[in-house]
């Protein structure tokens, strides 16, 4: 028996592909980013309560639109009319509707023109560009569908390497299995393959009327110093905070377009721990026009528009300090910001940790002012904190960690090296430790060395086995250190 959250909810997508930034050449982005803002906000009139998914795609609850306009074939007609003289000169090229028992679903159904798969039995064509699932179709419509379309690129070659290459054999799996074995991303993705939703989560929010809050402005002639444009924007910027403020929002993710006079497109999205001042925005067109590529045939193309677009706002009550207030001081982060001013957006940065077996490879420097996400470990993907690491450190992690490899002794009470034998145990208990240059301290206590084997799978380039230790010194000094039958023993780190 299903329970209430996994009841379908009929659902109405309008997807235009050819308007998805990825698809778009850098100089595109700007007319198309207006063009599809117009079409969402004919959307919205259309269908009160549509909610943007991204920028081409759009999503709005099926219930309301069909009682109005008789039938979900009408409904899905109206939506696809109300854009499709905006869009269909140019970007219309894969404009369609899909209707379907839940969000994902129906993107899928609408993505099916581009795939050219509208001729399935399990997919209805009644009006050109609609395209319709009936529930009890929805498993056999997904089940052909390729595992990419429901997994994250993380996710799908894992699977595909397990032999699930298509959302059925997904959906086939039990769900706890996938919860267990992969986590909670891969659940979602499981529960999109049998055609569900989030659970205890609307498939659709109810969306709001939308603003657009983003800021144009144009320079004759260009301007060619990034400090010249970043005083000229100044005032554009505090007049930018200042209407968000008015719908009382702020912005913790904002774009910024620099055109410069050769009709190049030059833009950046920047993220905000908090949210934007007026003085973040000014810093942020100051560092990217910095950044712009030099033309050595005459010093670089000035600038001559800036376009300031709030990628992500939050309700300004969100961010009042509360009664225990964890973030940074306003004293701090006025003094900070104002170094990161004069050296630039990596001149200043806080310390992560992410993903990974050895401490170098877990420490990452943050920029001042940037979100603080989750960040890939080398070579890793962008949750890589949660990947399983077998070898990794446990417990309490090294506070002092080198970059560069510090040679160290372990000698046992006859004053000879200590060595890990084949047995992967100490060759003789530890008894005195020392760095190069230092006295030789007295061993009080130790853990026994684990091993950590990187790359054996690789006949080519097999890495070589090291084990780790901690060890405790008289007073009170602890250690990680690392051996290798090459290097012998070296301090991976030091808790302080």
């Amino acid at each position: 028996m299903s329970s209430i959250e996994d009841e379908p909810t009929r659902v109405l997508v309008l997807a235009a592909p050819a308007c998805e930034p990825e698809r778009l050449a850098p100089e595109q982005r700007f007319r198309v980013d207006r063009l599809w803002n117009e079409a969402f906000d004919a959307v919205q009139r259309t269908v009160p309560g549509a909610v943007q998914l991204r920028q081409g795609c759009c999503a709005m609850r099926a219930r309301g639109p069909t009682r109005y306009y008789g039938s979900e074939t009408e409904a899905a007609r109206a939506v696809l009319g109300c854009v499709a003289e905006l869009l269909r000169d140019e970007l219309g090229e894969g404009l369609a509707v899909g209707v379907a028992s839940s969000r994902f679903t129906a993107e899928q159904a609408a993505l099916a023109a581009t795939r050219k798969q509208a001729g399935t039995p399990d997919l209805l064509l009644p009006a050109p560009g609609v395209y319709l699932v009936p529930a009890e179709q929805t498993a056999a419509f997904l089940s052909e569908l390729p595992i990419a379309c429901a997994a994250d690129e993380q996710l799908a070659p894992v699977l595909v390497s397990l032999g699930i290459r298509t959302l059925g054999a997904f959906a086939a799996l039990p769900e706890d299995s996938v919860l267990q074995r992969f986590g909670r991303t891969a659940q979602l993705a499981h529960r999109r393959a049998r055609g569900l939703g989030e659970p205890h989560g609307a498939e659709v929010g109810a969306g709001v009327p939308r603003h657009d809050l983003s800021v144009t402005f144009e320079f004759e002639p260009p301007l060619e110093g990034a400090d010249q444009l970043a005083f000229a924007c100044s005032s554009y910027a505090e007049n930018f905070v200042r209407a968000l403020g008015e719908h009382a929002l702020v912005c913790t993710e904002l774009r910024v377009e620099l055109i410069d006079d050769t009709a190049t497109s030059h833009e950046r999205s920047w993220s905000h721990p908090a949210n934007f001042t007026a003085t973040d925005v000014v810093n942020r067109v100051r560092w990217q026009a910095a950044s712009l590529p030099q033309a050595p045939d005459r010093g670089g193309a000035g600038v001559a528009s800036v376009r300031i677009t709030p990628e992500r706002t939050s309700p300004a009550a969100a961010h009042e300090p509360g009664l225990w207030n964890d973030a940074p001081s306003e004293r701090v982060h006025h003094q900070l910001t104002r170094v990161q001013s004069l050296l630039g957006p990596e001149g200043v940065a806080t310390g992560m940790l992410v993903g990974g077996r050895v401490s170098t490879d877990r420490q990452l420097l943050v920029p001042w002012g940037s979100k603080r996400d989750q960040r890939p470990g080398p070579g890793q993907g962008a949750d890589s904190s949660a990947a399983p690491w077998p070898g990794r450190l446990q417990g309490p992690l090294p506070n002092l960690v080198s970059a560069d490899t510090v040679a160290v002794t372990l000698l046992d009470e006859h004053g000879v090296t200590v060595t890990i034998d084949a047995d992967e145990l100490f060759s003789a208990a530890p008894n005195s430790f020392g760095v190069a240059g230092e006295p030789l301290q007295r061993v009080r206590n130790w853990s026994a060395p684990w091993p950590l084997r990187e790359r054996w799978w690789d006949p080519g380039e097999p890495g070589e086995a090291s084990y780790r230790i901690q060890l405790v010194l008289e007073d009170g000094a602890a250690w990680l250190l690392s051996y290798t039958a090459t290097d012998g023993w070296v301090a991976e780190g030091r808790y302080a």
